[in-house]
């Protein structure tokens, strides 16, 4: 009963350093949400100057996200974690206190780094810290969730906290224009979002060293390393070719991040044409988005409720995927009407589609994190992500070119349930039941 208590209290302590770790890996990119754009373009960056920024920073995390993925896999999370904070600061600096496109495109290109250094590798950590502890069948999807909560509720306060930083700091409050003349300009109060962002990525490279431990691994040198990085790739490349669970899982990722990408696409066009103005749409799309976190946050936190509700992880997923989807329709049977109760019905939606969405996550998750080997998960947490990046630049470019209206919405809609119609075959988890209840066979 003490080493069953013992075992317990090292899986609370290891699901809240994970927590911790993700509120502070959020947290900056929350921050930057509400005003990057602005600060670029305060800085005399055109608007397609700024569109081709963020291309680079998209493109790099699309290009580096397999190969870090393996890295993260050969050298260990903590080493990448850290080497990802320091990046990540770095890059909040350039982007902070740049006045030139050269200095800004190496900014966002770190945050590319960054962004595909850090993905996938803290839940990894998580999982490969409370296997090490509690075993292969250990609970996994609590942990998860609230994961995806704190995520959730870290962009949610960047969001919501970088957006009110630059007006308190503004010319109107006085301080403003104190802080522009104490450092030439270079500091605006649009900077501040992003600087502060640099300073939470010390305190994240900090906790990580200081207790973030993980399970031994052989030494990585950089033989190794060489070696052993495309091998990893490759071998995660296979295995979502050859499971058909693992491929139902980077598939019905897929079908999210498709749906996620035109949701962000579209829902800014609608803000402004419901309330007329494109500052009064702005404004309106930060509180939808900063609700859309919390709704994603409360979706993470009732996923183990889904799952028990639902009969297990498979049926789960899809049952957050088929919400998500009621979601996507409500908001397209509203798209052609500005009325007040077209908006209700529209807002509804997206709500739902959020709660939906945050609950899927950490259920298919922990279909993936059982089916892959340690050696191989952070990559495989690496081409669901790329998966959904690939599908959601894809779906936004398809919705991009067709006329306003239900149409889009409806094209959304479909790929969000043919990711859910996946979830329909459970063959293979019904063999798996009949050959563990099966007798063995009498030797006579």
């Amino acid at each position: 009963m003490r080493h069953r208590a013992d075992e317990a209290l090292g899986i609370r302590t290891v699901r809240r350093r994970y927590v911790t770790v993700c509120v502070l890996l959020w947290l900056p990119p929350g921050l930057g949400l509400a005003s990057m754009v602005l600060l670029l373009g305060e800085r005399g960056m055109s608007l397609a100057a700024i569109a081709g920024l963020f291309a680079a920073h998209s493109l790099t995390v699309a290009a580096l996200e397999l190969p870090t993925g393996g890295l993260s896999d050969v050298v260990g999370r903590r080493p990448v974690l850290v080497t990802a904070g320091v990046l990540n600061m770095i890059a909040c600096c350039l982007v902070g206190l740049g006045t030139t496109v050269g200095v800004l495109t190496a900014g966002m290109v770190l945050m590319g780094v960054s962004r595909a250094l850090a993905s996938g590798t803290a839940e990894a950590w998580y999982v490969d810290t409370v296997q090490a502890s509690a075993g292969p069948d250990a609970e996994l999807r609590t942990g998860l969730a609230r994961g995806g909560s704190a995520t959730s509720a870290a962009l949610a306060a960047g969001l919501l906290l970088g957006g009110a930083l630059p007006w308190l700091l503004g010319t109107g409050t006085g301080l403003g224009a104190g802080l522009s003349e104490a450092t030439s300009g270079v500091v605006l109060p649009l900077s501040v979002p992003l600087l502060l962002g640099a300073a939470v990525r010390v305190v994240l490279v900090c906790y990580v060293l200081a207790v973030l431990r993980e399970p031994p691994r052989p030494r990585a040198t950089l033989r190794s390393v060489l070696r052993g990085v495309p091998v990893t790739v490759l071998d995660g490349l296979r295995l979502g070719g050859r499971d058909a669970l693992v491929r139902r899982v980077v598939l019905s990722a897929a079908a999210a991040g498709g749906a996620l990408g035109v949701v962000e696409l579209l829902v800014p066009g609608r803000a402004v044409e419901l309330t007329g103005a494109s500052d009064s749409g702005a404004l309106a799309y930060a509180a939808l988005a900063c609700a859309g976190f919390v709704c994603c946050g409360v979706g993470s936190h009732l996923a183990p409720f889904a799952a028990r509700v639902a009969g297990g992880g498979e049926r789960a997923v899809l049952l957050c995927l088929g919400t998500g989807t009621i979601g996507v329709l409500l908001l397209a049977v509203t798209a052609s009407s500005a009325h007040v109760l077209a908006t209700t019905f529209a807002v509804t939606g997206f709500c739902v589609f959020y709660v939906g969405i945050g609950a899927v996550t950490p259920n298919q998750n922990d279909l993936l994190h059982r089916r892959v080997p340690r050696e191989r998960r952070a990559t495989a947490l690496s081409v669901q992500s790329l998966a959904q990046q690939l599908v959601g630049a894809l779906t936004g470019l398809v919705v991009g070119v067709m006329r306003p209206g239900p149409l889009p919405w409806l094209l959304t809609g479909a790929v969000l349930l043919s990711g859910a119609l996946l979830w329909l075959r459970r063959g293979e988890e019904r063999a798996a039941q009949v050959t563990a209840t099966r007798p063995a066979p009498t030797v006579e």
